[in-house]
């Protein structure tokens, strides 16, 4: 059984990589085993990557490989509620914005839990203590309601303001 496998990115760049650290993919991990060793041989397609983003992803699960697997009750409400960040991974998602976001959608489609927590929680304290004109201005969003529909949603939800 050979511990490297090649992944190939949606612009058909192979990338080595170590089968362990591959595996912190559930998708990747689960393909494996519907495949059998045999088939291992072959290239990966993971179509919905570009090399760029899939180097990224790569780097966090090398340096994450040790982690122990999240178990599937995982959901504590302290692991939901909170947005603390470990260093490296701080570090690790200072990106641009369109990095940023590209890593969260292929930690999805990827199934990586823990790497699509990091992405939700940096874009979190990224809008923490912000009014909607700080955010629309940070991700540049334009503001389609009218004055009267802002009001409205205002008074919806006095509630959150508390």
């Amino acid at each position: 059984m050979s511990n490297t496998i090649i992944l190939t990115s949606s612009d058909n760049v192979e990338i080595p990589v170590d089968r362990e650290v591959a595996e912190r993919s559930i998708l990747i991990k689960n393909m494996l085993e519907d495949v059998g060793d045999a088939a291992a041989n072959e290239p990966i397609p993971i179509p919905n990557v570009n090399e760029a983003v899939l180097k990224k992803v790569i780097e966090w699960c090398v340096h994450h490989k040790g982690d122990p697997p999240a178990a599937a009750d995982d959901e504590t409400e302290s692991r939901k509620r909170t947005t603390e960040i470990d260093e490296w991974d701080q570090k690790f998602m200072q990106v641009d914005q369109e990095m940023l976001f590209e890593i969260i959608l292929a930690a999805n489609y990827l199934d990586i839990k823990a790497l699509l927590d990091v992405g939700c929680k940096t874009v979190a304290n990224m809008i923490k203590g912000k009014s909607p004109e700080e955010i629309r201005k940070t991700f540049n969003i334009t503001n389609d309601f009218t004055p009267e529909e802002e009001e409205q949603i205002r008074r919806e939800n006095e509630w959150a303001e508390e």
